[in-house]
Formats: structure tokens, sequence, C-alpha cells
């Protein structure tokens, strides 16, 4: 029995070196790995919005944003839909007017704040919210958002969630009773978290009423499209999905789709958040002009992979204004401890607006036409490895059969870090055991 005992314990010891170490330090680098799609600016800056003109004659829609932040995609996406449209007034709002990190450290300055709008439209509801995904879904920092929301609900705005957005309108009491979807990621743990909503899997989006809910990320634009439908006629959406690129776009319905789960490849996320430690750091330049969703494009498919970081670039350090006119603050003019230099936007490319920085061979990713989101998930793949972007693109739930990913097939040199650690850590177990024995 004593040996029984000295053999198990001595497996058990042996069992603990080999995972200290990969447990150890890809927890540390896990934790950061998250932390830093919102970490916020440090330099106290707070450039004011460029305003527009309002025209009363239009329906209103906003998309609104926590403090705290939000996925740049269910932000961005929406929002230029809608904007390209002409048929509404748009504006971007959080509770508070200071810049808001969305996802992969790009700040948005919001049009408006709550109190803003209000006084805008004379305390009446905006016809459209739209509801992202926040990162502090679940904390007290949203209540200023569910209670806001609860209000424009009772004055009779029509709500759109995208992605985890639905779970924001779950934890105010607004989908009690209703149907609704999520992210394939997050609706099993919605469903227990919110018994009393019906949640829908397989679906783009859910219009229950006054209350569209749509899957992950890119099913906003789906969403949107049908917010379109609804307020300014399938024409007009059918012009703005072709405007976007949006070639999905199923006129009166919801597309049906696969609906995702989690499969042994998706296991390259893991492998990426805690053990990719020297990821390319890129910086993003951004140019007045540029689409949103060219935006979206950069910082959503990079932020998403888990395994590039990004920093906004500024030609000149001022804030830019995009086509539809929404305002974002670089975070630097200098792009020298850059990795590579991403340059999104048709208009930059044709422009050579990266000119200044030859020393790094910028990239002109939106050379060609097509949907923005195409040439990023690309370049993913080229500079990473396949696994990689097929994971990014189930996260972003976007079709991808048409894409051509060239690169390697999964992310070997990474992965053999934990199994190095684990062999370091024996080798200590059993140098330790040897002295143990000599000593003995």
């Amino acid at each position: 029995m004593r040996t029984f005992f000295r053999v198990t314990l001595t497996v058990l010891a042996f069992t603990v070196a080999a995972l200290a170490l990969p447990l150890t330090l890809g927890g540390v680098t896990l934790g950061a790995s998250f932390e830093n799609r919102y970490t916020p600016r440090t330099d106290g800056a707070t450039p004011q919005p460029v305003r527009r003109a309002h025209d009363p004659a239009k329906p209103t829609a906003v998309v609104v944003v926590g403090n705290e932040g939000a996925v740049v995609s269910d932000t961005l996406a929406p929002y230029e839909v809608l904007a390209t449209t002409g048929a509404f007034n748009v504006y971007t709002v959080a509770p508070q007017a200071r810049p808001v990190t969305l996802t992969g450290g790009l700040d948005l300055i919001p049009d408006l704040s709550f109190a803003e709008l209000d006084s805008l439209l004379s305390s009446a509801a905006p016809d459209v919210v739209v509801v992202p995904a926040l990162p502090d879904l679940g904390e007290p920092t949203t209540r200023p958002v569910t209670d806001w929301l609860r209000q424009q609900s009772a004055k009779g705005a029509l709500l759109m969630s995208v992605c985890n957005g639905s779970g924001l309108l779950a934890s105010a009491g607004l989908l009690d009773g209703r149907h609704a979807t999520a992210h394939w990621f997050r609706i099993g743990g919605f469903e227990e978290e919110f018994p009393a909503v019906d949640w829908i899997r397989g679906t783009r989006y859910v219009d229950d009423g006054n209350i569209v809910t749509t899957a992950g990320i890119l099913s906003g634009i789906d969403g949107a499209l049908r917010i379109t439908e609804r307020i300014a006629g399938p024409e007009t959406a059918r012009k703005a999905a072709e405007a976007v690129g949006w070639a999905h776009y199923s006129p009166g319905s919801s597309t049906p789709m696969t609906q995702n789960t989690f499969e042994a490849a998706d296991t390259v996320v893991a492998v990426n958040t805690a053990f990719r430690w020297d990821k390319p750091h890129l910086g993003v330049l951004l140019t007045t002009g540029i689409r949103e969703l060219e935006l979206a494009a950069v910082f959503d498919t990079y932020g998403e992979s888990l395994a590039v970081e990004t920093t906004a670039v500024g030609v000149d350090g001022a804030p830019i204004l995009s086509r539809h006119g929404l305002t974002f603050a670089p975070r630097t003019a200098a792009a020298d401890d850059l990795d590579r230099l991403i340059v999104p936007g048709a208009g930059a490319a044709a422009s050579h607006a990266a000119d200044r920085y030859p020393g790094l061979s910028p990239v002109y990713l939106h050379t060609e036409p097509g949907f923005p989101f195409d040439a990023v998930l690309e370049d993913l793949a080229r500079t990473t490895d396949v696994a990689t972007t097929r994971w990014t693109t189930r996260t972003l739930e976007y079709p991808s059969s048409h894409l051509v990913l060239d690169g390697t097939a999964w992310p070997w040199t990474v992965t053999l870090r934990p199994i190095g650690l684990s062999v370091l850590g024996l080798l200590v177990a059993f140098g330790i055991r040897a002295l143990y024995r000599r000593r003995a």
C-alpha cells in the first residue's frame, strides 16, 4: 500500500510539474489578451464630434454605446447601412460625452450624450435604437444604458440588438416572453441566465414586433436592412445592401444559417491568446472619408482573431471624420514601433495616404472592389494561419466559402510553446527528485 501511495504521489507531482508553467504563463497572457481589446486611451484627450444638421422630417436612428466600449462591427456596420440609405438621421449616443473605445482600440467620439439626444428630440424617443454588444454586460456600469433603453422602449422606439447586445436587452427585462437570438458562443449561457426568453438558433435575425435581435456581429447588417425595409421600404434596403457590398441580403425574411458550435479546431483561439507572446503590432491609419465598414473590417478581423494587436494611427494625430460623419481619434501619429502599417479604405489606397511612412511599406488593403472584410481576412490568413482565420470568420458569423485563404494551416510554432514549457517543468521536477535522492 505504501508503494502505491508513493507512486501515486510521484505521478501527481510530475503532472503538476508538467502543467504548472504552461498554465501559469498561459493564464497571464490569456487575461491580457482579452483586456487589451478595450484598453482605454490614457492621454486624457477629449476631442469633440463634428455636429451634423438634423432633418426633423426624417426618422432618427441611434446606435448606443456604453461608457466602457462596444464591439466595433456591432456599432459601425448597422450605422453605415442606415446612413447609406439617406432615409434616417443617424447618430451614435452614449451616457456621457467622452471618447468610447471600440474593439481593438478604435476611439469613437459619440455624436451625442443621452441628455443631448433628449434635447435634440424634445424628449421624444428616437425611432430606432441599435444596441451592440458591450464588454461590461452584467456589470453595474451598464445601468445607465439599461435604464435608458427601458425609457426609450416605453416611449415607442423600435429596438434592435446586435450579437450579444440581446443580453443587454434581456438584462433590462425587455425580452421576457419574446423570441430572440444572439451570438452562437453566448446563446447557451443566455438560455440559462434569461430563461424567460425564447432563444432561437440558426437564424441571422429574429423580428418580434418592436424588437429585432440579430445573431453574431455581421448579422447586424441583416438586422439593419430589416429595419430599413420596415421603415423606408424594400427597395431602399436593396440599394443599401448593394451600396455596402453585402451579397447575403434576403428581402423580407431572415436567411437561415447553420448554427455554429465550438469545434476542435477552435482551440486555436486558446493557443493564440495564451501562448502567442510575440503578437504582431499593427498600426491602422485613420484617414478622412473612410467608410465605417472599412474601419470595422480591420479592427474587428484582427481583434477577433486574438492573434494581432492594433493601434489607431493618424497622419497628424488629429481626429478624422468618416464618410458618414463619425469622429474617430487616433492614439498616435508615430509609426516607429509598429511591425506593419495597415491602411484601410479604397480612398486611402487611391491617394496613397501613407506615403509618409515608406519605411514600413504600408499595406493598402482595399485596392479591389468587394465587401471590406474579404481583403482583411485574406491578409490575416497569409500573415498568421488559416485556422485562426476560420475561427475569426465563425466569430464574425461571416459566410466565407468564397474567400481564398492562403497561409499556414495551423500556428505550429506557437503550439510548441506549451509543450516546451511542459518538458521544462518535467526536467526541473526530475532534477529536484535526483537531488533529493542523492542527499538522502
